[in-house]
C-alpha cells in the first residue's frame, strides 16, 4: 500500500511539473519578440552547408547565453542552387512577401553582386560572405569577409622579394575574376612586376582547354604564376599543372585567399598536385571559445555517427558564426522599434570577440586583419609567416620585429627546392623549344646543322653552334629541342628570321645574326658572344726575285717603254741633221737616240742638243719621269717595309691600298666570294665583322690571304642569341654566356674553329698584296709629254719642209741665171764680123 501511495504522489508531482513547465515555455514564447531573417545559400555546396551549420550553432548558443533576451531571430532558408537568378528571385520574395529585417548571405561572389543591385529595392541589411570588393552604391551591403585585394600587395612584395620580373596571372573567366585581375596588375605595376599574359579560365572549362591554356604558358617559358581562382576550378588547373610537368623544381605557384581559404574542402589528389605551392588565407588567431567551437562542431559532425562524412568548420563557417552573434545582439537593441536603418547603425556600432577574434564593421566592412601565408605539404599546409597591415612580412604575430623575427619561413617550393634563384629550372615536359637556324651554309664554321647518323637527330656545329650548347648544357634545364633549317633563297636576308621571332613562329634564333637597334625593338637578344669591331683581309704578294716589277702595273710598265723609244725616236728626228752626234752610221745612230733616251731617268746626257724644240721636248719628258720615278720608289719602299714588318708577326694598317667595303648580304655572300674579289685584284681589301674575317683566314690557306688590320670600332654590336620579348632564357644564357667568356671556354671554341692548322700564319708569308700602280693615275702625264712630242715633230717637219721647198727654189733660179748668161754669150759670138 505504502509503494502505491508513494508511485502515486511521484506521478502527481511530475504531472504538476510538465503542467508548471508547459506554462512557462508558453509565457516565454508569448512574451518573445521575432525577427524574419532570410538565409539565402546554395545548400548543395559543401560551403552552403557549412554555413547553414554555423548559424543554427550560433543562434543555439547566443540564445542558450542570453535567454532572458525578448527578442528571437528566426530563418527562412532559400536554396540557390548555385543560380544567380534564383537568389536575387529569393531576396525579392523574402524582402516583399515574408517582410525579412535582415538578409544572410549568398557565398558566391557572382550572387553577391546581383544583390548589391536591390539599392531601391531593399533597405534592411544584407549580410554578404563575399570577400570581393564592391562598389558599395547600397549602402545596406555588409561585407563580412575581408576584403581580399588587400592580399594582393602582399603577393607583389612577395614576387619582388624573389627577384622575379615576369609572372602569368590566372583568374576564372567571369565579372568578378576581371575585375580582380585589373586589381592584381595594379599591385604588380607598382612593385615593376610585369605581368606576361592573363589566362582567363571558366568554371566549366574542359581539360582539353586547361591543356591548350599550358601549352601557351609553356612557349612564354614563365616559371612564376599566380592564381586566382575557387577552389574547383583550381583543382583543375594544378592537376593539368602536375601532368605536364610544371610543377616540378624551378616553378613559383603563389595562390590567394579564393583557394586557400578552402583547402580543407579539397580532396587529397588536389592537394596532391599542390606540392610547393605557396598561399594567402584569412587569419584566425586561436582562442578558447574557438576552440571551443571546434571540439562542439567534431562531436555533432562526427561523434554522433562515424559513418557520416567529416565537414570541417571553414573559413566562411567562423565568419557566419560571429556575423550572427552580431546580429543577434542588434536585433535585441532595437526590439521596441526594429527598421532596416536602425538595425544596420546597431550592427556598425557591435564591438566583440568572436571566434575569429575581434569583429568590428567599418564603412559597411570587416576590418583588416593580418593575412596568414602558408605553404602547401603534404596533405594540409604549413605556416611560414604573415602579412601584416602596416605592409611588411614576419614570422610571428606581437614580437618586436628583429632579424631573425622579420621575413618569412624557408619556403619549400614545387620539386622540392627551397631557393628558385639558384636552382630554377625550365622542365618543360611535352613542349620543345623550337629554333631557326639560318641553313645559308656560306660561313661553316660559324653555324652548320647536320644529322647525327648515331641518333638521326639534328644537331649544331660551328661556333656559334657550340657556344649555344655549351651554355645551354650549363643551365642544365633538359629542354627539348627542335631544329629547323631556313635556306637561303634570293631576296631573303637574316631580317626575316627575327620576323618569325617576333611572329612566335619560332622561339629562338642560333647563328651569326648582328645585334642592331632596330632588331631589338621587337626580339630580346643574349650578351654578343663574339668579338665587337671590323678585320681587314688582303692577298698576299708572292714573294719573287721580280719584286721590282711590282710597284707599277704592266700596262704602266709597257707604256712607259713604248714613251722611251718615242722619245729617243723624236729626239733623233729634230736632232740628226744639226747635231754631229747624232750622226754617223744607222747602227750609230739608233743606239744613240736609245741612250739619251733611257738616260733621262738619272738625267745624265752625254749629248748636247742643239734644237730648242728637242729641248722643250725633253724638258716635259724629264718632269713624267721624276713623278713616274718617285712614285715607283716610294711603293716600293713601302712593300719592303711591310713585308719586313710582317715576317716578323706584326700587323699594319696600309695607307696606299684601296679599301672597298662591300655589304656582305648584298655583293659578298660566301669565303669564295671574298677570295674571287681579293684574287681578281678588283679590290684591294675586304673589312667585314671580325668574326667573318676570322673565317675567312681559317679556310684560306695563310700563304694566300692574311687578317692585316682589326678595329675595336662601334659600327658593329657583334653576333648574339635571338629569342621572343620577355624569354627568361635570354637572361639566364646570357649569363652563362659571360661565364664562357671569363673562364676562357669561349676563347677556347674560337681556336677550335676559327684558327685551324691551315690558317696558322707561316714564317714564309710574305706582306699583303698592295694595288700596283697603274696608267690610269699617270695618263695625264703621258698625254702632256704625248703631246709636247706631237708638237715637236710636228714643228720639226714643217721647218724641214720648208727648208727644201726654198732650197729647190734658190738652185732653180741658179740654173735659169746660168742659162741665160749661157745663152747671151752665145748671141754675142754669132754678131762678131769675119776676118
Amino acid at each position: 500500500m505504502e509503494t502505491r501511495r508513494l508511485k502515486q504522489t511521484a506521478y502527481s508531482f511530475m504531472i504538476l511539473m510538465l503542467s508548471f513547465q508547459t506554462r512557462v515555455t508558453a509565457q516565454d514564447i508569448v512574451s518573445h519578440k521575432e525577427m524574419q531573417v532570410g538565409v539565402i545559400l546554395d545548400m548543395g555546396s559543401g560551403v552552403g552547408k557549412v554555413i547553414y551549420r554555423s548559424i543554427t550553432m550560433a543562434i543555439s548558443d547566443f540564445y542558450k547565453a542570453n535567454p532572458h533576451y525578448i527578442t528571437r531571430i528566426v530563418f527562412n532558408t532559400t536554396d540557390t542552387k548555385g543560380e544567380p537568378l534564383i537568389a536575387l528571385y529569393a531576396a525579392l520574395e523574402l524582402l516583399e512577401n515574408t517582410k525579412v529585417q535582415a538578409i544572410i548571405g549568398p557565398d558566391p561572389t557572382v550572387e553577391a553582386r546581383f544583390l548589391e543591385g536591390l539599392e531601391e529595392k531593399a533597405s534592411v541589411p544584407i549580410l554578404s560572405f563575399s570577400p570581393s570588393l564592391f562598389s558599395n552604391q547600397n549602402p545596406y551591403l555588409v561585407q563580412i569577409a575581408q576584403d581580399e585585394t588587400i592580399q594582393f600587395k602582399a603577393i607583389a612584395a612577395m614576387i619582388q622579394s624573389f627577384e622575379l620580373k615576369n609572372v602569368v596571372l590566372i583568374c576564372e573567366d567571369t565579372a568578378d575574376g576581371r575585375d580582380m585581375a585589373n586589381y592584381i596588375i595594379i599591385a604588380f605595376h607598382d612593385k615593376n612586376i610585369h605581368v606576361t599574359y592573363t589566362s582567363q579560365i571558366s568554371t566549366a572549362a574542359s581539360d582539353e582547354q586547361i591543356r591548350e591554356e599550358f601549352y601557351k604558358f609553356q612557349h612564354m617559358q614563365t616559371t612564376t604564376f599566380v592564381m586566382h581562382a575557387r577552389p574547383s576550378l583550381a583543382s583543375d588547373i594544378f592537376s593539368m599543372a602536375k601532368e605536364v610537368g610544371m610543377m616540378g623544381e624551378g616553378y613559383v605557384w603563389i595562390v590567394t585567399s579564393k583557394t586557400t581559404n578552402f583547402l580543407n574542402f579539397m580532396n587529397d589528389d588536389a592537394l596532391e598536385s599542390m606540392q610547393g605551392v605557396v598561399g594567402f588565407k584569412s587569419y584566425f588567431p586561436k582562442s578558447r571559445k574557438l576552440h571551443k567551437f571546434v571540439s562542439k562542431w567534431q562531436k555533432e559532425y562526427y561523434g554522433s555517427n562515424p559513418f557520416k562524412e567529416f565537414q570541417v568548420v571553414g573559413f566562411n563557417g567562423i565568419l557566419a558564426y560571429d556575423a550572427v552573434y552580431a546580429l543577434a545582439m542588434a536585433v535585441e537593441k532595437v526590439h521596441t522599434k526594429v527598421t532596416g536603418a536602425s538595425l544596420l547603425n546597431q550592427m556598425l556600432g557591435i564591438k566583440f570577440q568572436g571566434l575569429g577574434g575581434e569583429f568590428k564593421l567599418m564603412n559597411g566592412r570587416t576590418v583588416s586583419n593580418p593575412i596568414e601565408v602558408i605553404n602547401v605539404i603534404g596533405k594540409g599546409d604549413r605556416r611560414v609567416g604573415f602579412w601584416m597591415v602596416s605592409g611588411e612580412f614576419v614570422k610571428e604575430i606581437g614580437k618586436t620585429n628583429s632579424s631573425s623575427n622579420s621575413g618569412l619561413e624557408h619556403i619549400i617550393f614545387p620539386g622540392g627546392t627551397t631557393s628558385i634563384l639558384k636552382h630554377r629550372r625550365l622542365l618543360m615536359k611535352g613542349k620543345k623549344l623550337r629554333i631557326i637556324v639560318p641553313g645559308f651554309g656560306v660561313f661553316p664554321n660559324l653555324i652548320k646543322m647536320a644529322v647525327d647518323h648515331r641518333t638521326n637527330q639534328p644537331m649544331l656545329s660551328g661556333f656559334c653552334g657550340d657556344v649555344f650548347n655549351t651554355a645551354l648544357n650549363a643551365l642544365n634545364y633538359g629542354l627539348d629541342l627542335e631544329f629547323t633549317t631556313y635556306p637561303y633563297v634570293e631576296g631573303r636576308a637574316y631580317s626575316d628570321l627575327i620576323d618569325k621571332i617576333y611572329l612566335k613562329e619560332f622561339d629562338a634564333a642560333i647563328g651569326d645574326i648582328t645585334i642592331s637597334s632596330n632588331r631589338s625593338r621587337y626580339v630580346d637578344f643574349t650578351i654578343p658572344f663574339s668579338d665587337t669591331g671590323v678585320g681587314t683581309i688582303t692577298r698576299n704578294a708572292k714573294r719573287s726575285i721580280w719584286i721590282f716589277l711590282d710597284p707599277l702595273s704592266s700596262n704602266l710598265w709597257l707604256t712607259s717603254g713604248g714613251f722611251f723609244l718615242i722619245l729617243g725616236f723624236v729626239i733623233w728626228f729634230i736632232e740628226h741633221r744639226i747635231n754631229e752626234e747624232f750622226q754617223g752610221s744607222t747602227i750609230q745612230q739608233t743606239g744613240t737616240a736609245l741612250w739619251f733616251a733611257f738616260s733621262t731617268l738619272v738625267f745624265a746626257h752625254r749629248e748636247k742638243l742643239k734644237s730648242n724644240l728637242s729641248r722643250f721636248v725633253v724638258m716635259v719628258w724629264v718632269f713624267v719621269v721624276l713623278v713616274l720615278t718617285s712614285s715607283y720608289t716610294a711603293t716600293l719602299s713601302s712593300l719592303l717595309t711591310v713585308q719586313e714588318i710582317a715576317s716578323n708577326g706584326g700587323r699594319v694598317q696600309l695607307p696606299s691600298v684601296s679599301y672597298e667595303l662591300l655589304n656582305r648580304s648584298a655583293k659578298l655572300k660566301s669565303p669564295a666570294d671574298y677570295a674571287r674579289v681579293l684574287r681578281s685584284g678588283s679590290v684591294g681589301a675586304v673589312i667585314d665583322e671580325i668574326l667573318y674575317v676570322k673565317t675567312f683566314i681559317s679556310l684560306y690557306p695563310a700563304a694566300e690571304f692574311s687578317l692585316v688590320a682589326t678595329s675595336k670600332s662601334t659600327i658593329t654590336n657583334g653576333f648574339a642569341f635571338v629569342f621572343q620579348k620577355d624569354s627568361p632564357l635570354t637572361r639566364e644564357m646570357s649569363i652563362e654566356i659571360a661565364k664562357l667568356r671569363e673562364d676562357g671556354t669561349l676563347k677556347a671554341l674560337e681556336e677550335k674553329w676559327l684558327k685551324q692548322p691551315s690558317s696558322l700564319i707561316s714564317e714564309d708569308v710574305s706582306a699583303p698584296t698592295q694595288n700596283s700602280l697603274d696608267l690610269y693615275g699617270f695618263r695625264g702625264l703621258f698625254l702632256t709629254s704625248a703631246l709636247s712630242m706631237a708638237l715637236a715633230l710636228l714643228v720639226s717637219m714643217v721647218y724641214l719642209l720648208h727648208e727644201k721647198y726654198w732650197r729647190g727654189k734658190n738652185k732653180m733660179e741658179i740654173l735659169r741665171s746660168v742659162l741665160r748668161r749661157s745663152h747671151v754669150q752665145s748671141q754675142e759670138s754669132d754678131t762678131e764680123p769675119t776676118i
